[in-house]
């Protein structure tokens, strides 16, 4: 069930950050597959989760740890459980290089889980 959704612009890069409760992989797995669908053109969609003892990211293409990584940072630092963020990534032209994409995929991240918690 999707919580929230963010969205912030860094060096024309579009960051769409949205967070679900989930309890099964399955439900993971049926998320990820509707987001690629509906947003066919974003560059990169990388995600993390955390379902009980369950952890998993991805980077979806971005060079290694840089996007996956910060996200899965952001759950273990705000001790959630049973949640999966997502962050849509539409390429604005502009690289970001492995510091930028760290410090946009954890900020999408963090501001998503912000809401979150205020629930």
């Amino acid at each position: 069930m999707k919580i929230n959704q963010i969205e912030i612009a860094i060096k024309k890069s579009k960051f769409i950050g949205i967070i679900y409760n989930v309890t099964t992989e399955e439900e993971v797995k049926d998320i990820l597959v509707s987001l690629k669908k509906e947003h066919k053109k974003a560059k990169h969609i990388p995600y993390a989760y955390k379902i009980d003892m369950k952890i998993k990211k991805s980077d979806d293409k971005e060079p290694a740890n840089t996007a996956g990584g910060p996200i899965l940072n952001i759950i273990e630092k705000k001790n959630l459980n049973n949640v999966l963020i997502v962050v849509i990534r539409y390429f604005g032209g502009i690289k970001l290089g492995a510091g930028g994409l760290i410090r946009a995929y954890a900020a999408a991240a963090n501001e998503v889980s912000n809401i979150k918690n205020k629930e």
